[in-house]
């Protein structure tokens, strides 16, 4: 029997340990957390020092029987749940289980810690373990009592002043009101006109652009050229003028290579470079870092995942520089090894950055091993690591000022003279603009230039751009709210609540969105403000350091926290989900209102029940007016519940057929019969998949039985089964980055494999290895 047992959280992890540590080792997975609050009031108390009233988690009690078992015939116990705060804690609640049922009277529960799943670290945590860090714990507690409380009191008030099932959270409505405040800047943006003007020239066979900076001795500004009166003026003053090359200057520039990913810039990068969602990226990262069998053994490709640190170990880089100096020219290499410093708000830096467990395992030599998913997040992650100790990149710049008559035109170029870094990795970024690259001759100041073209150009101002997933995790990491690793749950729950839709990638509060942020921000602005929510990450921090005790904390907050609740309580609905309008009803002539219903929002009479009428928010009252005449008849059917007359009728989502005998008689059918794609649905196995219509419009496939199966999915269904999972579908998906792909519906799962290229490209990018 082995003498020792180990526990982790992942199975997967699990298998990969058995492997290093032998027959005297059993390894068991706890399956993530063990326990949770009791989910219900008084769960935290905060009269008893913010008590906690724990239970099992009910999936997760078999695994911890079997826990409790092991435990009884090891001699040796060692808890190796994940290296961060969560870990800690699920350890100590283990500790808390045993010690409950008498287990540890004559034998020790030993915490250990390794950052990445190889031999040598395992083996070295092993022989070297220490005490259950509580103040580790004593910082998640907090975190957890503190999202229950706002929970479990916020959450209600929303259910009474607005809807049923609405949440607020204590990072999650922060995150929102940053893209509803967004919103309101765009909505509030108004466009503004301005000119440019440019001078089109060449030398020999190169041709080039100069753009105008300064007239009459004064430096042009953006708006300096309103209109195109304006610009007309000076193309004219500037007719028939002969251009000099008046000033030739020339910079060497340089760039540094980006710092090697922490969890929140690989989320970032995942979401631009590869299309991913942060959720994906972090389970496809859990993968790597549990451990992949890559022909020679089980292995953990990265180190852990959810870190905020920029260093690397020593002999990390040690390695790099050496792979670097073996497989590059010497001028790659820089003369000593590069440092970097974290920028980040709340900056947790106990572990390394995320890095491949050994460059020299290189990503062509895993691929085999590796889903697609896998493969193109390892090479993501092992290219930057591989970047950032490399020497940087050089360019020519070339800026050249060139005069016709009293203007003054701007050429720019660049060349890159060493390619360094970005020979094996570039950073992307949000809402770029593109760098000035242009191809410029060899000019000589004094030397006369033809003028081939005076032109003027039209511009209008831009609003801010809506957030993505990625630049709204930067957002949330600048503002210090919440930390990286809760960072894809957040964005997660903004979508499931439907506050929050993606339309081209890019975030738009719905109406419920709107109204909750409303609320919160209103009646509650302290509790989502950036710096209050900062702050108390900071307080968090700094209990996990010993720094402060947690039950003060918590009180702080609490009693401050209670008080509005209580204030609150008296706030109607009314007051909260209507706004007035100054426009009379067409029916009763009463004041109409801006209302919100289950459906969002739309204006209706402030005189109903007496008066119904109602329009859509983006109708005007002669359109409502002309949609609302008389229903047609259908002909040559009859209602198929009860024989009666079919209409078309028109309800909140548009038109529709319903029997003329409603509300005796309540069937309705759609319009348009929806699409039937043939394809036999994977759950039920019995109805067929339909193309249908979201509420905001969006396509999605679900089973014709509905309600009897609820499967839904997204994207075009094909009759296909997974070769990765055996799901007995698989779906189109079609993105700019990576064209037309084959993907599995199961996000557990991962695969995809291109069928086309994006748009504009003429290869496709690598398979996945099933294929």
């Amino acid at each position: 029997m082995p003498s020792s047992l180990l526990i982790v959280e992942s199975p997967s992890k699990a298998k990969t340990l058995k492997k290093y540590l032998g027959a005297d080792f059993e390894v068991l997975a706890s399956y993530g957390h063990v326990r949770d609050l009791v989910p219900k009031n008084g769960a935290v108390d905060p009269d008893k020092d913010f008590a906690m009233k724990y239970q099992l988690i009910a999936r997760n009690s078999k695994h911890v029987d079997a826990i409790v078992s092991a435990v009884r015939e090891a001699d040796h116990v060692y808890l190796a749940t994940d290296p961060d705060r969560e870990g800690e804690a699920i350890s100590w609640h283990l500790v808390q289980i045993l010690n409950g049922k008498k287990l540890l009277k004559d034998k020790t529960a030993q915490r250990v810690v390794f950052h990445e799943i190889t031999k040598n670290a395992v083996l070295e945590a092993i022989q070297n373990p220490r005490d259950i860090a509580q103040d580790l714990v004593d910082a998640q507690q907090a975190r957890r009592a503190l999202d229950y409380l706002v929970g479990f009191n916020l959450s209600p008030l929303l259910w009474k002043k607005i809807r049923r099932g609405l949440s607020a959270g204590r990072v999650q409505s922060p995150a929102l009101r940053l893209i509803c405040e967004r919103e309101n800047e765009i909505r509030a943006f108004t466009a503004q006109e301005y000119w440019s003007v440019h001078l089109d020239s060449h030398k020999s066979r190169t041709k080039f652009s100069a753009k105008l900076t300064q007239l009459a001795g004064k430096k042009l500004e953006q708006f300096d050229i309103p209109n195109e009166a304006e610009q007309a003026a000076i193309l004219a003053r500037l007719a028939g003028q002969s251009a000099t090359v008046a000033a030739i200057e020339k910079k060497k520039k340089t760039r540094n290579p980006a710092a090697p990913f922490t969890t929140s810039t690989l989320q970032q990068e995942a979401v631009r470079k590869l299309g991913m969602t942060t959720d994906r990226a972090m389970r496809t990262a859990q993968q790597l870092y549990e451990g992949i069998d890559v022909g020679q053994g089980t292995v953990g490709l990265i180190t852990y995942m959810r870190t905020d640190s920029v260093a690397l170990a020593a002999e990390a880089i040690t390695e790099i520089r050496h792979y670097i100096e073996n497989k590059f020219e010497p001028a790659f290499l820089p003369k000593s090894p590069v440092a970097f410093k974290n920028k980040s708000k709340n900056a947790q830096e106990a572990h390394e950055a995320i890095r491949p467990t050994s460059v020299y395992r290189s990503p062509e030599a895993v691929k085999p091993f590796l889903t697609s998913d896998q493969f193109k997040l390892y090479e993501m992650i092992w290219k930057r690591t591989l970047a950032c100790q490399m020497a940087p990149a050089k360019f020519d710049t070339t800026g050249i000022d060139i005069a016709v008559g009293e203007a003054v035109f701007r050429a720019s170029g660049q060349v890159l003279v060493f390619a360094g870094f970005l020979a094996v990795y570039e950073e992307d970024v949000d809402d770029a603009e593109d760098e000035d690259s242009a191809k410029l001759p060899v000019l000589e100041e004094g030397e006369t230039l033809p003028v081939d073209k005076l032109y003027g150009e039209q511009h209008f101002t831009q609003p801010p751009p809506r957030f993505t997933e990625a630049s709204l995790v930067k957002a949330l990491e600048e503002y210090g709210i919440g930390r990286p690793s809760t960072y894809a749950s957040i964005i997660s729950t903004l979508k499931d609540r439907e506050y929050v839709t993606l339309d081209k990638k890019r975030f738009e509060p719905t109406d419920t969105g709107d109204i909750v942020n409303k609320f919160l921000t209103e009646h509650f602005a302290q509790y989502v403000d950036y710096n209050f929510t900062a702050k108390l990450e900071n307080q968090l921090d700094e209990i996990a350091s010993g720094q402060r005790q947690w039950v003060p904390v918590m009180d702080s907050f609490w009693k401050g926290f209670k008080k509005q609740i209580t204030e609150k309580e008296g706030i109607s609905r009314a007051e909260v989900t209507t706004e007035n309008l100054d426009e009379a009803c067409p029916k009763c002539q009463k004041p109409l209102m801006i209302r919100f219903g289950r459906r969002g929002r739309f204006i209706g009479c402030s005189g109903y029940p007496e008066c119904d009428y109602t329009r859509d928010m983006n109708e005007t009252a002669e359109s409502a007016a002309a949609a609302a005449e008389e229903p047609t008849v259908v002909e040559g059917r009859d209602c198929p519940e009860c024989g009666g007359q079919l209409l078309i009728k028109k309800g909140k989502y548009g038109k529709f057929i319903g029997c003329a005998n409603y509300p005796k008689c309540k069937h309705i059918e759609p319009l348009e019969k929806p699409k039937d794609t043939g394809v036999t649905c994977p759950e039920c196995k019995t109805g067929h998949l339909i193309e249908r219509k979201s509420r905001y419009g969006k396509l999605f496939y679900s089973c014709n039985t509905y309600p009897k199966c609820k499967y839904a999915t997204w994207n075009p269904p094909i009759a296909e089964p997974c070769p990765q999972c055996g799901w007995p579908i698989l779906t189109i998906k079609t993105t700019k980055r990576r064209g037309t792909e084959k993907v599995c519906p199961q996000k557990e799962c991962g695969y995809a494999v291109q069928i086309a290229p994006p748009e504009g490209k003429e290869e496709a990018a690598p398979e996945g290895a099933a294929d």
